[in-house]
Formats: structure tokens, sequence, C-alpha cells
């Protein structure tokens, strides 16, 4: 490129097959499963709603960056989202929010 900005291909599968080789990283990856599903969930609502993240802001009543935060914060510890959030967002993506504890 002219500008000599050449990004590098990511493989995603062979990088999380790489991290998993050191110590404690598998532990602590599938520690994050319930995270990584919510996120999965939210996400495949929106995307079976055909909405945008600002058509979901405007449904919410709230801004698009909001909702950025909200669907990336699902992946994380640093900030829990309220069960009234999540119950706009589901409202927004036309679903019902739906919480239950299940047996180990």
């Amino acid at each position: 490129m002219a500008d000599g900005y050449n990004p590098l291909p990511l493989n995603i599968k062979d990088e999380l097959t790489h991290a998993r080789l050191k110590p404690g990283f598998s532990e602590a990856y599938d520690a994050l499963e319930d995270e990584f599903q919510a996120l999965r969930t939210f996400l495949s609502a929106r995307k079976e709603a055909g909405l945008t993240q600002e058509e979901i802001a405007k449904r919410m009543g709230t801004t698009k960056s909001a909702v950025s935060r909200l669907e990336s914060s699902l992946g994380d510890h640093k900030h829990s989202p309220s069960i009234a959030t999540l119950r706009k967002y589901a409202k927004a993506v036309g679903c019902k929010l739906e919480i239950k504890l299940v047996p180990q």
C-alpha cells in the first residue's frame, strides 16, 4: 500500500488455540463462558431483528454509544447492566428478558 499501512491477517481460532497453551488461560477463558453466551444471545437477537445499534438506541431512548457499551459490557466484569436496562434492550429487539436459575 502507498501509505505503508499493511494490516496483518487475524485468525481468531488460531490465536485462541495458541493462547490456550499458556498456563491458566483455558481455565480463565472457560470461566467467562456465561458472559460470552449472554453477549452472543443479545447480538443474535439484534441481528435477527435486523436492527443497528442506532435503531436499538432510539427504541430504548438512549444513544448508540450507550448501546455499544451495553453490548461490550456483557462480556466483561467492569460494568454490570441493570435488569431494567437488559429488559429495555430485549423489548427493543422484540424479545422478552427471561432470567432463570439452572441446577448444576
